[in-house]
């Protein structure tokens, strides 16, 4: 087949946040693996601006925005696209689109009902995709995705971990974030819950340290109190954006990892830090009781005392820690790449076969 796949947001400065978010790290992976496991096909990779050659079998658009144009409007080509969340929709009250956002919806919402098949990350974002635009179900494809080989257990010590400790001053014993900053992250209460225990809590992400950014949005609400809240206290540490190979090591060293999430499409890092040996607490909210299993310590999202006293519980039992080590390693091996860009495979020729 001849598969084209875009990769706009590696190269495209103006979407320069996806590089280092979710849907980078996506398209990225999926480029590699479809190149890796799948090299008899034909492919093409382009960026907006670019023409699309005209001799192609599949176009696959690995994101979708509601809000932004992310689609054509005119399909000239068997489409495929993957949609990793409907997050606004779900809580439309948090996140407020307005008279513009609803006629941008309705727009790209056309566009995503012409294409052929859509991919989804989890089976909850599979039922929002029907609830909220309307697709039928026999459309849509889950396709999970996996963390990167890249993020495994690493014990050699002359491996960084003393220098990154000594670099960022971090504790001997800490709580672990790493993601994003919106509502349905629960950062608020996150921080709070930790501000009742006495365990440092060490914040990784690029907008965490944003200083410029539209206060009057109410979709940027939620950072403003996340920096009120952290603003001069020495218990949290926020080091914003930080390159892979340190992520690495800080899921390695991190006592434990808290995503205390009120809504996820997937939950990415929870995979990369059981890839790393990292105990994980986590909620059963969104595709988190899906992805993760049994392997994890499922807190309330919605409550904070149960947010404290879960990570409290955690940090202070070494056989829980090596329990829950031992189970996300087993969790994480259930998700590959390899697998991912074969069912993605299983798309493109499903749709192609119809008309050969």
């Amino acid at each position: 087949m001849n598969i084209v796949l875009d990769i706009s947001p590696l190269t495209d400065d103006s979407k320069i946040s996806h590089r280092v978010r979710g849907t980078g790290f996506y398209i990225k992976n999926l480029k590699r693996s479809l190149l890796e496991f799948f090299p008899n096909n034909r492919y093409t990779f382009f960026s907006r601006g670019q023409s699309i050659p005209h001799d192609i079998d599949i176009v696959h658009y690995p994101y979708f925005e509601p809000f932004f144009l992310t689609l054509p409007f005119r399909k000239k080509y068997k489409t495929v696209v993957t949609v990793h969340d409907l997050t606004p929709f779900v809580f439309s009250d948090k996140f407020p689109i307005g008279i513009r956002g609803r006629i941008k919806w309705l727009l790209h919402r056309r566009n995503l009902r012409n294409v052929d098949a859509i991919i989804a990350d989890s089976q909850v974002s599979k039922k929002d995709i029907i609830k909220y635009a309307g697709i039928p179900e026999s459309k849509i494809t889950v396709v999970y995705l996996a963390a990167g080989e890249e993020f495994k257990r690493i014990r050699n010590e002359e491996l960084g971990i003393n220098s990154l400790r000594n670099k960022y001053n971090l504790p001997e014993k800490f709580a672990l974030y790493v993601g994003d900053v919106t509502w349905n992250k629960n950062l608020p209460r996150l921080i709070r819950a930790v501000k009742k225990t006495n365990i440092p809590l060490v914040m990784v992400g690029k907008a965490l340290l944003q200083k410029e950014f539209d206060k009057e949005n109410a979709w940027n609400q939620d950072l403003i109190i996340i920096q009120n809240l952290i603003k001069n206290d020495k218990q949290i540490t926020s080091i914003g954006f930080v390159p892979t190979e340190e992520l690495v090591l800080l899921y390695n060293i991190a006592t434990v990892f808290v995503m205390p999430s009120l809504y996820e499409g997937f939950g990415l890092p929870i995979l990369e830090a059981m890839q790393c040996g990292c105990p994980v607490i986590t909620t059963k909210e969104g595709s988190l009781k899906e992805i993760t299993g049994d392997a994890v310590f499922f807190v309330d999202a919605y409550d904070i005392e149960s947010i404290a006293s879960g990570i409290e519980r955690v940090i202070k039992n070494k056989r829980l820690q090596r329990e829950l080590s031992e189970k996300g390693l087993i969790q994480a091996k259930k998700f590959s790449w390899k697998e991912t860009a074969r069912k993605t495979m299983q798309v493109y020729k499903k749709i192609y076969e119809k008309t050969h």
